[in-house]
């Protein structure tokens, strides 16, 4: 979102009047003195934030936040006017520092891919008329709409350029794992390995559809770090002691590794979006952004 945003400004032109000196003696001439003019003074533009020097305005927050409470209606999601407001205004910082990222990386607006863009988006409306009409609609001008279009080509740009920084091989472990949802029962299903049976064999007792199997997964797929930590230092062969998550308490074992194994669609995709995140977390400690109170 990174254009200079409008200001408005009053100015106040004064009407000088002409005074006549009359007396009926003539005396001296004073010297009249010159009426001081006040500096015209703009009026601010109410603003929600401050991102590294660029302001996103209250007007623009107001307006995205209707559009998302819309989506949200349609969906027949239900989400708190507070929740709503952070997520919009979490969103906006977000592409106001991803534009920002796009530019200092020499990111250049290209007037022929956005209006491509635009008769793309036409098309998908059903004509010129219709997206005009769903612009209208939305609380757009075609004014807003197409710098929000800018700002949302520069944004994705950034994002691209993020994903592709994400490497297509990288280290993974085949894992298989027991779980157990009592720790008494998790105590005992380690006993048993401690004893000499075999982890297939337990992994199948407990669960005879998957027989534990979780497959290959990298650093960073998975949403538990314990897990993941407990995972990566096992050797193959190796099982673990008791990993308590969120969900239960598991014992992994680890069947092989690769130090270069490709990702999975899935796995590539869960990492990019991790990199945008780790990068957006990386940018925000960086920056200065000020919120309204």
């Amino acid at each position: 979102m990174k254009p200079s945003l409008p200001s408005h400004s009053i100015r106040h032109w004064l009407i000088l009047l002409t005074l006549a000196a009359t007396a009926c003696n003539p005396r001296p001439e004073t010297p009249t003195a010159t009426p001081q003019l006040s500096t015209p003074t703009a009026t601010p533009v109410p603003m929600v934030a401050v991102v590294n020097g660029e302001g996103i305005t209250q007007e623009e927050f107001e307006q995205e936040l209707a559009r998302y409470q819309s989506a949200m209606s349609t969906l027949g999601e239900v989400v708190s006017p507070e929740d709503a407001s952070r997520v919009v205004l979490d969103d906006l910082v977000s592409q106001a520092l991803l534009t920002q990222g796009a530019l200092a990386a020499g990111y250049q607006a290209d007037a022929e891919e956005l209006q491509s863009r635009l008769d793309q988006l036409a098309d998908a409306a059903g004509g010129v008329d219709a997206l005009a009409a769903w612009i209208g609609e939305h609380g757009y001008t075609d004014e807003t709409f197409r710098r929000s279009l800018e700002r949302a080509l520069a944004a994705a740009w950034m994002r691209d350029r993020i994903a592709s920084d994400v490497p297509l091989d990288t280290e993974q472990v085949h894992v298989r794992q027991i779980i157990l949802y009592t720790e008494q029962d998790a105590r005992e299903a380690l006993a048993a390995l401690d004893g000499g049976y075999d982890f297939t064999e337990l992994a199948a007792h407990y669960d005879p559809v998957t027989r534990g199997e979780l497959g290959w997964f990298p650093r960073g797929y998975l949403l538990e770090p314990a897990f993941e930590q407990a995972a990566f230092a096992l050797q193959p062969g190796e099982y673990s002691g008791i990993v308590q998550t969120s969900v239960g308490y598991h014992i992994l074992y680890v069947i092989e590794k690769d130090p270069a194994r490709p990702l999975t669609p899935d796995a590539l995709l869960a990492l990019q979006d991790l990199a945008l995140e780790n990068w957006l977390r990386e940018q925000r400690a960086q920056s200065t952004i000020t919120l309204s109170p």
